[in-house]
């Protein structure tokens, strides 16, 4: 797997390529936003790893770049932020980044999310792949690709597997937690905001999903069909 980190500070960039290098990742670095965005776009990779204050274009910029190129806009994305940069790590999930890290942060955590995150976003399908339907929605699992009135909507791995899960578990209400829990992959301490994120940008690639993606006050998220009870 070839990783990409964006890190103008050489010591954290040196030492997360030990950590990747050890669990068998090829590392490539850059330490401005645009080299990265050269670099991606000459040699493209498996995952991105995007500091937020890089020289020249900003690590948001470089997100948002990412996410409106088709030939890379399903690259997941982990942003690493300033601690205390909430702001950041908003607009980081809210433009395209599927996680994000906060510094100072544990090398063996950085590679621990990097491996739940890849393994989410390639596991295997079953022979023949097999579709998912929601309306006039056709999510092919086995292509990886979803439609809304025969139109591709190109989401992010992060979307895709959430938008899957509720798929999969419609017309029952899902807590943040379980959210978190079971499509992030693993302990997660970045608080249940980034899932309400995430399902606004899924609401907003996805109108159909506006009304039927039911908001439970103070508890999560319920999918439901045309003909449920929404108000119980």
């Amino acid at each position: 797997m070839d990783i990409l980190v964006a890190e103008d500070d050489r010591d954290i960039a040196g030492l997360i390529a030990h950590y990747f290098s050890r669990a068998g990742w090829r590392t490539h670095i850059t330490g401005t936003g645009d080299a990265a965005l050269d670099s991606i776009r000459r040699n493209p990779v498996d995952l991105v790893i995007l500091d937020v204050m890089l020289p020249g274009l900003s690590g948001l910029e470089v997100c948002r770049a990412l996410r409106a190129n088709p030939a890379t806009a399903s690259i997941p994305i982990i942003m690493v932020t300033a601690r205390g940069e909430e702001g950041d790590r908003i607009i980081g999930l809210e433009i395209g980044a599927d996680d994000y890290i906060s510094k100072p942060f544990s090398p063996n955590e950085l590679v621990a999310r990097v491996r739940a995150l890849m393994r989410r976003s390639k596991r295997s399908e079953p022979a023949g792949g097999g579709a998912l339907r929601f309306k006039t929605l056709v999510m092919d699992l086995g292509r990886h690709t979803v439609t809304v009135d025969g139109r591709e909507v190109k989401l992010t791995a992060k979307e895709f597997l959430l938008l899957q899960y509720l798929l999969e578990h419609r017309g029952r209400v899902l807590s943040r937690d379980r959210l978190l829990a079971d499509v992030w992959g693993y302990r997660y301490t970045g608080g249940t905001r980034t899932v309400d994120v995430h399902v606004r940008r899924l609401r907003e690639k996805l109108p159909l999903l506006v009304d039927a993606l039911v908001t439970v006050k103070q508890f999560g998220y319920k999918l439901v069909e045309e003909d449920d009870e929404v108000g119980s």
